[in-house]
């Protein structure tokens, strides 16, 4: 659970139901004491989180026993004071009602911006890079953050543009047991370059991550 893996590297933690970054938070060890292996520790109630939610870019510091009651209960005295405009409850209704939270790994690469693909069904109409402003690391519409607009076919962005629709748009479906089903209408792919190297140097590979994927009709 969030215990072990927050205890092995930063993380982003995204309720299901959130919209423009709200209950999206980049979650890092206030003490750094991040574990070598997966595993090998959990983090305790009482352990130090600098949180950044993705809405605003605001920060917050809470125990992990303060941000799991928030999750699950919302404001509470057992919570403390948060200043998030959100309620939390996160889980609130269960699966059914669309009550979940999805952990990812952070991926430090988001401060040089992610690349948003806007898609009509299975066709790319065009490509954004959305990078947050300096400080931040959520490139929402509203923070500051600066778009900058590609033909769908820009050089940049070719491989990751062929790999997507002609490889992993067909993997993601049948593995979803989706095939021969429509694509929404209108939707898009949000990627986090992966490169393992700190933010700012040369890129070694071609990688990225899927973030999230965002439907409209």
């Amino acid at each position: 659970g969030f215990k072990k893996t927050m205890a092995f590297q930063p993380r982003v933690i995204k309720q299901n139901r959130g919209s423009s970054g709200e209950g999206i938070w980049i979650i890092k060890l206030k003490s750094g004491n991040y574990c070598k292996n997966f595993g090998d520790r959990s983090c305790t109630d009482d352990e130090v989180l600098e949180m950044m939610e993705a809405c605003d870019n605001h920060a917050e510091t809470h125990t992990v026993g303060e941000f799991l009651e928030f999750c699950v209960n919302g404001r509470t005295a057992k919570s403390g004071k948060w200043d998030t405009i959100g309620t939390g409850k996160y889980l609130e209704g269960g699966k059914e009602a669309g009550g979940q939270l999805v952990d990812q790994r952070f991926c430090p690469r988001i401060v040089e911006g992610e690349i948003r693909m806007n898609m009509i069904g299975d066709v790319c109409t065009g490509i954004i890079h959305k990078k947050p402003k300096a400080g931040g690391i959520s490139a929402v519409g509203g923070t500051g953050s600066i778009y900058t607009f590609y033909a769908p076919d820009a050089p940049e962005f070719k491989q990751l543009t062929s790999d997507f629709l002609g490889k992993d748009i067909p993997s993601l479906m049948s593995n979803l047991d989706l095939e021969g089903e429509p694509l929404p209408l209108w939707w898009t792919g949000d990627f986090i370059n992966a490169d393992p190297g700190k933010p700012g140097t040369p890129c070694t590979i071609d990688k990225w991550i899927v973030g999230e994927f965002n439907c409209s009709c």
